[in-house]
């Protein structure tokens, strides 16, 4: 019986996970990088908040960072809303906050709870835009369903794709 656990455990293979990143461009000179864990396991249905085992964004406004929010150091009580499609690899947009097509990374649909000195994302079915230091950046805003895509090679805040290899 032993052999046959141990021979279980060698042919299920440790558990693994996928690295995405993510770039939004806002308006203004605003943007966004980001990085998501999600266990292999989970990659073929809607992911949630409480799929992810990593989670983390830093702002930019003309390229120079101005902010970022990591869950691992959420406070309590703070927004924490994903969505995120891994057949279309995008996040979904354009729904009322919070909704579905929704997102709220320590930023609700007011935009207005990301806390002095904090950062923040909303998508909502007004407008995608961010939270710096507990207020709207207005200027940041775009068009609600403007699409937000991930992928596998890390990115710049200008939403260029990292050339890793030089």
């Amino acid at each position: 019986m032993k052999v046959l656990a141990a021979l279980l455990c060698v042919c299920a293979g440790p558990l693994t996970a996928k690295d995405l990143h993510f770039c939004w461009i806002g308006s203004g000179g605003y943007s966004l990088t980001g990085q998501m864990t999600v266990p292999d396991d989970k990659l073929q249905a809607m992911i949630t908040e409480t799929d992810v085992s990593r989670f983390e964004i830093t702002g930019y406004s003309n390229g120079q960072e101005i902010g970022g929010w990591d869950m691992a150091d959420r406070a309590p009580g703070a927004t924490w809303h994903l969505r995120f499609d891994p057949l279309s690899m995008s996040f979904l947009t354009g729904g009322s906050y919070p909704g579905v097509a929704s997102q709220g990374w320590n930023a609700n649909g007011d935009v207005t709870d990301c806390g002095p000195g904090g950062f923040g994302f909303n998508s909502g079915n007004f407008a995608q835009d961010i939270c710096l230091n507990g207020s709207w950046i207005e200027a940041s805003s775009v068009h609600p369903s403007t699409p937000l895509v991930a992928g596998t090679a890390p990115v710049s805040p200008d939403c260029r794709v990292q050339d890793l290899t030089s």
